[in-house]
């Protein structure tokens, strides 16, 4: 496990390589997949279920590459992007305690849309409250989780699920 409890945007790129915990712990994706600029904070007794929380951000600016193709003359970051950042959030954290192995999103149970990121929004926030943690043969996360845009929240999410597995030829 990681005794670090905040990360800059420079670890989570090394986390996309595998240099930032151990070599065939789950990564982060690489470049304009990565929905995360830092995370602010990374618990594993904390949230609302006290068995995790993290808490990250993404910088908003207009020159982002989906506000070019999302939608033409309506510009618009894409929800499942939102989504997929607190997927990658979920993975992250179990490979911040220990997991090893290549992360995979495997649901969610809700998922609400309320407003809205545009360009020129400047700062989204994500906050996820880990429910259950499985450490067996699967390895499994799942959390709740918000999206918030300069401060209101747009986005929830429930039960967003993210196993590990060391073979993903059968998935």
């Amino acid at each position: 496990m990681s005794y670090a409890n905040s990360f800059t945007k420079e670890d989570l790129v090394a986390c996309g390589l595998g240099k930032l915990f151990e070599p065939n712990s789950p990564r982060l994706p690489k470049d304009n997949m990565l929905m995360i600029d830092r995370v602010l904070k990374i618990n594993t007794d904390g949230g609302e279920f006290g068995k995790g929380e993290i808490v990250a951000e993404l910088d908003i600016n207009p020159d982002l590459w989906f506000f070019d193709c999302h939608f033409a003359g309506d510009p618009v970051m894409p929800g499942c992007l939102g989504l997929d950042a607190m997927w990658q959030l979920v993975g992250f954290f179990l490979g911040w305690e220990g997991a090893l192995g290549k992360g995979r999103a495997l649901g969610v149970g809700e998922v609400k849309f309320t407003g809205q990121v545009l360009p020129e929004a400047k700062k989204v926030t994500y906050k996820l409250t880990i429910k259950r943690k499985v450490y067996r043969k699967l390895v499994m996360g799942i959390a709740d989780a918000t999206m918030e845009v300069d401060g209101r929240e747009i986005y929830s999410a429930k039960d967003l699920k993210v196993g590990i597995f060391t073979d993903t030829t059968s998935f």
